[in-house]
């Protein structure tokens, strides 16, 4: 017996399609998740080597490049690339209509 197999399209937000609650703010969590990893990838640092950078544990650096973001804020994951050496720029900028919302993007380096 085999059973029908649908696909859907998703949108541009995973967190928005499985309905993970603040999905704006899960997203933007996840991509700076990314870029730390990267980073710690690029600069060729070991986990223990970033915890004591970062001030926490092994086992949160290990979770984090892992990219289970639970239990990291925005606000530390920004304190995090700081402390990695990235300057972090936050820009506004209007939209031309308000007929949407606003967007968060993150863009690396």
């Amino acid at each position: 017996m085999s059973k029908d197999i649908v696909n859907k399209e998703g949108g541009e937000n995973v967190f928005a399609d499985i309905g993970v609650r603040d999905p704006e703010e899960s997203l933007v969590r996840a991509k700076l998740a990314k870029q730390i990893a990267q980073l710690i990838h690029r600069k060729r640092l070991r986990q223990n080597q970033v915890a004591d950078i970062l001030g926490v544990d092994q086992s949160k650096v290990s979770k984090l490049v892992r990219g289970r973001i639970s239990g990291f804020t925005s606000d530390r994951l920004l304190r995090y690339l700081n402390a990695l050496g990235c300057d972090v720029h936050i820009q506004i900028k209007p939209i031309r209509t308000i007929q949407r919302r606003g967007k968060v993007v993150v863009a690396g380096v």
